[in-house]
């Protein structure tokens, strides 16, 4: 029997990028899929796609719980319009309005709460709000699923949810025959490349990669640092397009642009870094091993859950640039043999636990047990 689902996340980029298996999956089952979205460059890609596209007006940066209730209020609305059988939420705002206005409608909610953003990160009365508006928004949820097993402790332990709610999930998926090793496009002799991919925020630790570029430069002065990734995020965490600009003047680092291929950056690093202060299960960690490039990452929940020490890449300590420094020159001065072993391991490590499959089956599964008993 065909549904109708409804995909919900803060940006039609995510979407694109992160959730078209899950939304094909879908539709090979024979279901109508539903993006919401809010309105952007992206968002006419859908279209070609054949992809069905609601905009939603969202905004990234409001703090104020009182002007988000008309996000609710639209959320309602647009829900009330499509008469979705399930409403899928991700990303912060879509999990908490989304899923109150698809609750107040009698329509099951699925979350996936794939990182926990500066608000969880940073203690203070943010924190408090939010975790208030999360325990509102999924006591009735079907399931939440969440991308490691620290921040399934945390939200249980918060009473955020229920034992019988939380799931583990593998992250988005990686395409492994898209994310594949291929040969580098340089020769050993060339400078030695650092590659920093995501969203240039602070909590991924760009300054520390900055700082850390500082210091490895006094031992490698040819070494490279770049940065891939959108500037100007709506996001209160957000580096300004003035400071990479200051950094580039200086010669510190290389900031590479955004793109929607990162597999050319990918496979002309020699290691990919993520400093982060903490994630879900980072992407960029995934794609860079599933290209069988070594990384460096800091020991958090999320980047510690991709990166086993030693063995895959190196783990550092979190905002501590001389500790970042070193895991870089450490991997610098391993042979080229060494860095290909970890490389290779970590390959294997995405196609044992990272792909596709393992990151959608749970949803239908879900979405088929639900649908099962509704009829």
């Amino acid at each position: 029997m065909k549904r109708t689902i409804v995909i919900s996340i803060n940006a039609s980029w995510n979407v694109l990028n992160f959730r078209l298996g899950l939304i094909k999956a879908l539709e090979n089952r024979g279901h109508r899929v539903v993006v919401l979205t809010p309105p952007d460059e992206y968002s006419p890609r859908f279209a070609a796609l054949g992809i069905e596209h609601a905009p939603i007006a969202i905004d990234s940066l409001g703090l104020s719980p009182l002007r988000d209730l008309g996000l609710f209020v639209r959320y309602h609305r647009e829900l009330k319009r499509i008469r979705p059988d399930a409403f899928l939420g991700y990303t912060a705002k879509p999990n908490v309005w989304g899923s109150l206005a698809a609750h107040a409608l009698g329509i099951p909610v699925v979350n996936n709460i794939s990182g926990l953003g500066t608000a969880f990160i940073e203690r203070g009365p943010l924190r408090s709000i939010l975790s208030a508006l999360y325990r509102a928004a999924l006591r009735r949820s079907v399931a939440v699923f969440f991308q490691n097993a620290d921040d399934r402790r945390l939200f249980l332990a918060s009473g955020l949810v229920r034992p019988d709610q939380a799931r583990l999930l593998p992250g988005s998926g990686i395409d492994l025959d898209r994310f594949r090793p291929a040969p580098p496009t340089r020769d050993e002799a060339g400078a030695f490349t650092f590659l920093l991919v995501g969203r240039l925020l602070w909590q991924k630790g760009v300054r520390e990669f900055v700082e850390a570029a500082r210091i490895v430069r006094r031992q490698m002065p040819d070494a490279r640092f770049e940065l891939l990734g959108f500037l100007d995020a709506p996001n209160r965490s957000a580096v300004s397009r003035e400071q990479v600009e200051a950094w580039q003047a200086e010669g510190l680092i290389r900031y590479v642009g955004q793109t929607d291929d990162v597999r050319p950056h990918l496979q002309a690093a020699d290691c990919i870094v993520l400093p982060s202060y903490r994630e879900g299960l980072p992407r960029a960690l995934l794609e860079g091993a599933a290209m069988a490039k070594p990384l460096i990452a800091t020991d958090v929940p999320g980047c510690s859950d991709v990166v086993e020490d030693g063995v895959t890449g190196l783990l550092c300590a979190v905002r501590d640039p001389s500790s970042l420094a070193r895991a870089m020159l450490g991997m610098a001065r391993l042979t080229p043999a060494e860095r290909l072993a970890m490389g290779r391991a970590g390959r294997a490590r995405v196609e044992g636990a990272y792909g596709e499959e393992a990151a959608i089956s749970p949803y239908l599964e879900l979405l088929d047990g639900l649908f099962a008993r509704r009829r």
